[in-house]
């Protein structure tokens, strides 16, 4: 029997309807991502600095794919910032994976979710990011083929302010730091040098700065050219940073001038310090043709309540010229005797 014209089959309308009920759940699903990707864009339009945008995009992926850790590296500076959203021995655990991926010369591939010590590494090239890659672990199994799409799509809305955050963070550092040797400058010496005091003040702590000036570095700096000159103030910068600590803040003012403020540390414990640094630099063996041996002379003066900031940098400054006054590569805290660390020099 034909069906009447203008009539539809019972069949045929449910064909429609199903095709209906398809799109709509189309459209939910896009109406989902949309919102997804709009959220993750506020987040990063809220954060200025790679750590702080790393851990909004993993707290952002997480009720969508769980996994136990998110990281950026930039292969030619070095830089790795790292999150990981687990604890205790599965936070080390995933952290020396990481690590070890990040110590291969190469760019990682893993961008099929290749498995490693227990875990599943999902991997991208960000764009428009030069040697700047994600990494992606995840303990549980391969990434859901159904999320990869929405994962590619925050990997993408990433690249960009990422970007400006390790574009901002290298200008910062350009203005921070010594672009010879990789110090600090003066401009953080006069920016955190109150701070030192106060937290001296308040918490009833020693403080200690040390002025330190090379010797022999003009001789040498003439007699082997300006070059050279460069190479010794960035081998001695080395030195000095090597054998610091990371609680200490070491400054290059200018020139052969550097400045070190020893934090919570007496007189006494200072110039042990500063006799190593002594002999550190004089192991060097940097000199002229004409014998002129580079060194360092140091002078160290404690805070106390009551001395001013620039009181406390002058009187740092006077010892440092008793050392200079006393025979060079010496250090002075204005007793009469200055400390010879190296061997006599004639200048």
């Amino acid at each position: 029997m034909l069906a009447t014209p203008g009539k539809r089959s019972k069949s045929t309308g449910s064909a429609d309807l199903n095709q209906v009920m398809i799109k709509l759940d189309q459209y939910r699903r896009q109406s989902e991502e949309l919102a997804l990707m709009n959220e993750l864009h506020q987040r990063m339009a809220d954060t200025v600095d790679p750590q702080s945008i790393i851990e909004a995009f993993s707290v952002w992926l997480m009720p969508q794919v769980e996994h136990e850790l998110v990281a950026y590296r930039h292969q030619e500076k070095g830089q790795a910032h790292v999150f990981c959203s687990c604890h205790g021995p599965e936070r080390r655990r995933a952290i020396k994976v990481t690590e070890r991926l990040f110590q291969q010369p190469q760019l990682i591939d893993c961008r099929k979710g290749d498995a490693l010590d227990g875990y599943h590494v999902r991997c991208w090239q960000l764009p428009d990011h030069e040697n700047g890659q994600l990494l992606l672990l995840r303990k549980k199994s391969q990434m859901p083929a159904e999320k990869a799409g929405l994962v590619d799509d925050g990997v993408a809305v990433l690249g960009a302010p990422l970007q400006r955050a390790v574009y901002y963070e290298k200008l910062i550092e350009q203005a921070t730091r010594d672009t010879l040797t990789g110090l600090a400058n003066r401009r953080v010496f006069d920016e955190r040098i109150d701070a030192f005091l106060e937290r001296a003040k308040r918490n009833n702590q020693s403080l200690t700065l040390a002025s330190m000036d090379l010797d022999n570095f003009k001789k040498i700096n003439d007699a082997l050219g300006h070059a050279e000159g460069d190479r010794v103030l960035t081998r001695v910068a080395k030195v000095f940073a090597d054998t610091v600590r990371k609680s200490d803040l070491l400054v290059r003012m200018g020139g052969d001038e550097f400045l070190l403020v020893l934090p919570d540390t007496k007189l006494g414990a200072a110039k042990t310090l500063a006799e190593r640094i002594c002999r550190e630099v004089s192991k060097l063996a940097i000199s002229t043709p004409a014998g002129d041996t580079l060194g360092v002379s140091i002078g160290l003066a404690q805070w106390h309540v009551g001395l001013g900031r620039e009181e406390w940098i002058q009187r740092a400054d006077e010892t440092l010229y008793q050392a200079k006054a006393a025979g060079r590569s010496r250090v002075s805290d204005g007793e009469p005797k200055p400390l010879a660390i190296a061997s006599d020099i004639v200048v």
